[in-house]
């Protein structure tokens, strides 16, 4: 197949990768190999192309071929995709792809050099492997949750960010990219097992690190981390709204302290547990007396680790966030702009997302493929 793909800079330029298209943490891994340069071609369903769904986001610079994988033509396209690949990726259940003919056994027989990138929840391997799960689970079971406890309270983070796309796609991208570095000296591919419970559990590193030598205070009322201190939590300002202080530093607290007119307060003190609970009342309470745009003209870009709780509208207009361009608008809605940046090969402009099936026959044509052909494939049923 010949590796052209209209507006494709990157760093990931010439590289194909197939996505098997599913939903959750790997559509938006192939949505960051995308933005990198990567040509993205995902095998829909064809069920999904007659249901006509609409364009999704997380899809965005990618291509879709729409196929019925149940059907030997349909299959037949596929190996056709595949033999011209660099890498695959999926994010079924364990087995599924086996079922369908597609496992890293047989995608190894015909194609030694191919990635096959894997991304399920509990892994490939374990006894939860075959249950059902999501995020919040996921996050529980490696016990990054119990970190975001307050005392009294339950523990709460925000959907997908943590487990989904920090513990998992995060981490199938790392994968794959080093599985293709490596087979780039090697000639030989091999299966990238991304788990979202190894991923998040890895991205505990720095709090296992921490309590390893004794850092890391299990009791809440003596961890900052657990929003018992004055100095790390969200505070609400008189208008509702809220702010955040994370002044862990001594020469942060200090100017935090100064900032705040607690000249009284001793910053050498800092971490005396047993002062928190009522010097914690008091920025409280300083903090309720005054609006939110108060604090950010006082407190904002200055060292006190300060920043105020943003909607996301809000975050969208924020000057910072419009400087940097953090944000872009597709088609009227608004999308994050890509990450990380580069200097020489910049990332491919977000554009909509591919509808289900929209290139199935300009990537059959770039197969070999006549029209006729494709014609033929689709009154049998393979593709749509």
């Amino acid at each position: 197949m010949e590796r052209a793909h209209p507006s494709a800079p990157g760093p990931l330029q010439g590289f194909r990768i197939v996505e098997f298209a599913g939903i959750g943490p790997a559509p938006f891994a192939g949505m960051l190999l995308a933005d990198l340069g990567a040509d993205v071609v995902m095998i829909d369903r064809l069920a999904d192309a007659r249901a006509g769904y609409p364009r999704m986001a997380l899809n965005r610079g990618k291509r879709s071929i729409a196929l019925d994988l149940k059907s030997e033509a349909g299959r037949a396209l596929a190996w056709e995709m595949l033999a011209s690949a660099d890498a695959l990726i999926e994010g079924f259940r364990p087995g599924v792809m086996e079922r369908l003919g597609f496992g890293p056994d047989e995608v190894a027989k015909r194609h030694r050099k191919l990635v096959y990138g894997r991304m399920t929840g509990w892994g490939q391997s374990g006894p939860l492997a075959q249950s059902a799960g999501h995020d919040i689970n996921y996050v529980a079971l490696t016990g990054a949750l119990s970190l975001a406890a307050r005392p009294g309270a339950s523990p709460s983070i925000p959907p997908t960010f943590i487990g989904d796309m920090g513990g998992g796609a995060m981490f199938l991208v790392t994968g794959v990219l080093a599985a293709l570095l490596e087979a780039q000296r090697s000639g030989r591919g091999q299966v990238v097992d991304a788990a979202i419970v190894d991923g998040t559990a890895l991205l505990g590193a720095l709090i296992h690190s921490m309590r390893g030598i004794g850092a890391w205070v299990d009791r809440p009322e003596r961890n900052f981390f657990s929003h018992t201190s004055p100095f790390y939590d969200v505070f609400e300002c008189a208008d509702g709204k809220h702010v955040t202080l994370g002044a862990i530093e001594p020469q942060f607290y200090a100017q935090l302290l100064q900032r705040l007119g607690l000249d009284d307060v001793d910053p050498a003190a800092q971490y005396d547990s047993r002062a928190w609970p009522e010097l914690k009342a008091r920025v409280a309470a300083l903090i309720r007396t005054r609006e939110r745009e108060h604090w950010c003209g006082l407190l904002l870009g200055t060292d006190v680790c300060f920043a105020p709780v943003l909607d996301l509208d809000e975050a969208a207009a924020h000057e910072h966030n419009r400087a940097r361009g953090v944000f872009v608008e597709v088609d009227g809605k608004r999308q994050p702009a890509p990450a990380p940046r580069f200097s020489r090969t910049p990332s491919r402009a977000p554009q909509a997302g591919p509808l289900v099936g929209e290139h199935t026959e300009a990537v059959l044509m770039e197969l070999g493929h006549a029209k006729e052909d494709i014609a033929a494939s689709r009154a049998q049923g393979a593709c749509a």
